[in-house]
């Protein structure tokens, strides 16, 4: 059986049917062409886009030139009014100080400190799915369960804490409000000019913000009376900047964890949900994780022992990536593929399109955890394989994330049975990659 995945639009469409369509879903706006294609050019009445699947070019982008390629704002735009300047959307000097006071919270045995945490999200995922067995869509238990690991590692306090749960209830009903692309975004201008967002969408995000703000604001009393926990959200507020001296003020930091939520929780929840729907279309991986799961306790060194279930979640990051397009622009003239892209283009490197390329991967399209054991799947994951980017911006929390979805993983799978039902999701992009009508599978006790 071959995972679903969504269908690709005609050839040739005019530039406004297909901002209809990338308004919509940016996967099924893409041509099939895209699945096969090195570099694909597209040009507008405002600037140009080249879609890069080569893996040299994704390189330059990503691992041997990023300053000469900035994160473009033409994505960025539709994430402001919640991200404000975090570094997500952050580039040159001022990416690079946030990178320097954030990147040690994840270096070194933290992920160790914050695996009980960790661990009890799990304990606690398995007891509210204990309570909710039957059919049903299990995207809203991987969001709940992917907060709460946040929360835990972040700030020490459970999903069902009151301020916790209310950021959470507010992004549900932030992130489809806002699409992924703003239009005003493709017109060139200034930062300052409007972007003219939904009412629904300024109004979520200042909510989470004022949330947010609330939580920080507590945590910098308690780090000054000296009663705050050794948690991440402590670490990184208590972090100076090695060449300023220069700790992150509230605002900064509400900055920051925002974007934590967002790529720590929301990215999770759409990487798991797929993972159990993979699951349930393969039995076999599913008792062979099971099996294994009986080895994870609450001792860190238990994760080491978790090899086919970061096997299987490293399938499903690939075909399934929950940040499926990234858009980076040139700062000078430059030649991609012997074509002159001016200063200003869009260079749009796509995980969907590159972790699926049928001239790079063997059987592209197949669920097959033990590729990561053949010579091809080696190659692929070292020059192909982009699920938390690559180079100097590679996702901070890359190896949290592995962790996370492993552990979680095993913990359900070994509580519980997923089965299909005749509901076959269909794969679509919002803030992530999430499925159009949720995925709906039968949960039941295992014996």
């Amino acid at each position: 059986m071959i995972p679903p995945k969504p269908p690709s639009r005609p050839e040739k469409v005019s530039l406004w049917r297909y901002l209809k369509l990338f308004r919509q879903d940016i996967l099924s706006a893409q041509p099939a062409k895209l699945y096969r294609a090195w570099m694909a050019e597209f040009k507008t009445p405002f600037f140009r886009s080249y879609l890069a699947n080569d893996p040299e070019l994704v390189k330059r982008v990503l691992k041997d030139r990023p300053d000469d390629f900035p994160k473009s704002d033409r994505i960025g735009a539709g994430l402001r009014p919640l991200l404000g300047n975090s570094v997500f959307l952050t580039n040159g000097e001022a990416w690079k100080r946030q990178r320097r006071i954030i990147d040690p919270a994840f270096e070194g045995g933290r992920l160790r400190e914050v695996y009980p945490a960790m661990y009890a999200a799990g304990e606690a995922a398995v007891a509210r799915m204990a309570a909710n067995t039957g059919v049903q869509d299990v995207e809203p238990e991987t969001s709940h369960a992917a907060a709460d690991v946040i929360f835990r590692t972040l700030f020490s306090i459970p999903i069902e804490d009151e301020t916790a749960n209310a950021v959470f209830e507010k992004f549900r009903d932030h992130q489809r409000t806002q699409p992924i692309l703003n239009l005003a975004a493709f017109i060139p201008g200034p930062r300052w000019m409007p972007r003219f967002f939904k009412r629904a969408t300024k109004d979520t995000a200042a909510d989470i913000r004022g949330l947010i703000t609330g939580l920080t604001e507590r945590r910098m009393v308690e780090i000054k009376a000296g009663t705050a926990p050794d948690d991440l959200a402590t670490k990184i507020m208590t972090t100076a900047d090695p060449e300023t001296g220069e700790t992150f003020s509230t605002d900064e930091m509400v900055d920051q964890v925002a974007i934590f939520f967002l790529a720590g929780h929301e990215t999770s929840a759409s990487a798991l949900a797929w993972t159990f729907y993979l699951m349930a279309m393969f039995p076999e991986w599913q008792e062979k994780v099971a099996a294994e799961a009986q080895e994870v306790s609450a001792d860190f060194a238990s994760v080491s022992k978790l090899r086919t279930s970061r096997d299987v979640f490293r399938e499903a990051l690939r075909l399934y990536p929950p940040v499926p397009m990234m858009v980076r622009e040139t700062t000078c003239p430059e030649t991609l593929r012997g074509r002159n892209a001016p200063k200003g283009s869009q260079i749009v490197l796509s995980p969907w399109h590159l972790h699926r390329h049928e001239r790079l991967w063997d059987r592209p399209d197949d669920f097959d955890p033990t590729r990561w054991g053949t010579e091809n799947g080696k190659a692929c994951q070292r020059d192909a394989y982009i699920p938390f980017s690559a180079g100097p911006r590679v996702c901070t929390g890359a190896g949290f994330a592995m962790v996370e979805g492993a552990l979680l993983l095993s913990m359900l799978v070994r509580r519980f049975k997923f089965e299909l039902t005749d509901r076959t999701p269909v794969p679509v992009a919002h803030l992530t990659v999430r499925s159009k009508d949720g995925i709906w599978l039968n949960v039941t006790e295992r014996h």
